[in-house]
């Protein structure tokens, strides 16, 4: 698969940055702006990028201050010009939109579609900004920036639009589609409710409920997408639509899990809830082997201790497997007193402890639970060692904090980003030794990653059969990890002095991370994986992503944006 070039020489892209203000000039005089100015009045606004200033300027010092800047998720989605990934190597470089409608509701959004049609100007559309992929910016486009809408109202039972009488009424919580999971949990929890959410604090709601995302708990509550009940969503043609499993289905069916940003413009979604977890716990240690025998030894008895005893509802997040036999756990549950999560993991720390000649554990393991109703409180969880940090912006407000493993994903560059979904299979006895040796082949070359929460495998009935009914690859299903393996760097741009990204060393670790997946792609041929962490150079992307649903998927973007207004790298349609 041919590849896009990420830097085709800095003195070009300079010169290409410098002639962007006339561009600008010129199309903010023109009839397309002039139109949607009209309609939206301020809300049209220009987009200056902190970014191309420096490229143009040159200027050492501004740039070390912008670069600590770009280490803040939310100073990055606070600036329309900015993405929280900056680019990716061999494949794309965030740019910055012409202007940007700072929606404030559909009638905003609409206008911006209208005009964006109208005129054949190029559309994106921001929330989070968290798209690998680059779909969330794109080079003097009109950007639709749905930040500032995001309400949270609590239903206690709702009855969505042209429900029928038989439809039983559920709790829920609309959600406007640029509110952060960070907020939408607090409110919720307040309340003494749950919904089913992403695990990153700063992940815009509409883009992570679109793409099928998860959340620590989905083995019990689903993903985001299956618990999507109603959506508000501005087509290509400009209408404003409310849509359920009632009222137009196959685009409702579309926004659970096909893509953010592919078939309209989400304005807002509302979720069922459930009862609120009495607790939220954790286990997290790690640990190295003093050689490969060990190693191979602690890989195996850690895929036969998931196996026999956190396949399950109650447990989700990561085993990490690193270069150095080093093993790091990072594991959830809900709903477990403090006393059985210890109970849960005294076996396998007994076992650990009893060879102090093989393993080294770096200090004593974290075994917590929480009250559930604090787990998203910031005054609380400031408290806690080195679980989150804060928006360090003068005048933040408090509430602003991101969990601290986070912190490298802010303006990160990527090398290389890969993953794929693990059967459940592979953790019967006689099939754990071929998992062992795929995993000990792939972290000799780089960290991978199980993520036990992105697969549905062993949870409850109620998630699988609502995930089912969603868009998302039916390999989740049956999946009991998603396997990640990633490369990336810290926030670079080109044509910055000392802050371009390093191409070379990102093309290296590009070619480590697809050795270490080899054994992976070997053991689970034509795997599926999950389209909002994935390869940017997937060659299969409609199989991979969405498997027996992408001709479902495919129908619906015909019908519903027939001429491709919205689109992006590997979105339904764009072959």
């Amino acid at each position: 698969m041919l590849r896009r070039t990420f830097l085709n020489g800095v003195g070009a892209l300079v010169l290409a940055m410098a002639a962007r203000p006339m561009r600008a000039l010129a199309h903010a005089r023109g009839a397309p702006w002039d139109a949607l100015r009209k309609r939206v009045g301020d809300r049209l606004i220009p987009v200056r990028s902190p970014l191309l200033e420096s490229a143009r300027t040159g200027i050492g010092q501004d740039a070390a201050v912008l670069f600590a800047r770009l280490r803040n998720p939310y100073y990055l989605g606070d600036d329309p010009a900015l993405t929280q990934t900056l680019g990716w190597i061999d494949a794309w470089t965030s740019q910055p939109s012409l202007y940007a409608v700072a929606a404030r509701d559909a009638a905003d959004v609409s206008a911006a579609i209208d005009v964006a049609r109208t005129h054949a100007l190029r559309l994106v559309v921001k929330g989070g900004g968290h798209s690998y992929f680059g779909n969330s910016n794109a080079a003097d486009s009109l950007l639709v920036w749905t930040r500032a809408m995001d309400e949270v109202q609590l239903h206690e039972t709702l009855r969505g639009v042209d429900w029928p009488a038989h439809a039983e009424a559920v709790p829920a919580v609309s959600i406007g589609a640029g509110a952060l999971w960070g907020r939408v949990y607090r409110t919720v929890s307040a309340a003494g409710r749950y919904v089913q959410g992403g695990g990153c604090l700063t992940v815009g709601v509409a883009g992570f409920v679109q793409g099928g995302g998860f959340g620590s708990l989905s083995k019990t509550f689903g993903t985001g997408a299956a618990n999507l009940l109603e959506a508000e969503v501005v087509t290509a043609d400009g209408r404003v639509r409310t849509v359920n499993q009632f009222r137009e289905p196959d685009l409702f069916y579309a926004l659970r899990g096909g893509g953010g940003g592919t078939f309209g413009v989400v304005t807002r979604l509302t979720l069922r809830t459930h009862p609120l977890p009495a607790t939220i716990g954790a286990a997290l240690f790690n640990v190295t082997a003093k050689d490969d025998e060990a190693w191979r030894v602690l890989v195996a008895r850690t895929v036969r201790f998931y196996a026999e005893t956190l396949f399950n509802p109650a447990w989700g997040e990561q085993l990490r497997f690193e270069p150095g036999r080093r093993l790091g756990v990072s594991m959830l549950c809900h709903s477990l007193t403090q006393a059985q999560v210890r109970a849960t993991w005294q076996p396998f720390l007994s076992w650990l402890k009893a060879h102090p000649d093989d393993y080294r554990l770096d200090a004593e393991p974290m075994l917590i639970a929480l009250p559930a109703a604090r787990f998203w409180d910031p005054d609380f969880l400031r408290t806690l060692p080195n679980v989150v940090l804060t928006d360090d912006r003068p005048g933040a407000p408090s509430a602003n904090v991101f969990w601290a493993t986070n912190l490298g994903e802010a303006g990160q560059v990527l090398n290389a980003y890969q993953s794929a979904w693990l059967p459940a299979r592979l953790l019967d006895p006689s099939r754990q030794v071929r998992l062992v040796d795929a995993l000990l082949s792939a972290c000799r070359e780089w960290p991978v990653s199980l993520h036990t929460n992105k697969g549905l495998a062993g949870g409850t009935e109620a998630a699988i059969a609502a995930t089912r009914e969603t868009a998302t690859n039916p390999a989740v299903l049956d999946a009991f990890a998603l396997v990640i393996c990633a490369a990336d760097a810290p926030p670079a741009w080109p044509g910055i002095p000392g802050h371009e990204p390093d191409v070379a060393k990102g093309r290296q670790e590009a070619a480590q991370v697809a050795r270490a997946m080899a054994p992976i792609h070997a053991l689970v041929p034509n795997a599926g994986s999950y389209v909002s962490e994935a390869d940017y150079f997937t060659p299969n992307w409609q199989q991979a992503y969405w498997g027996r649903h992408y001709a479902r998927l495919l129908k619906t973007k015909r019908r519903y944006d027939p001429t491709h207004l919205f689109r992006g790298h590997h979105c339904v349609g764009s072959e």
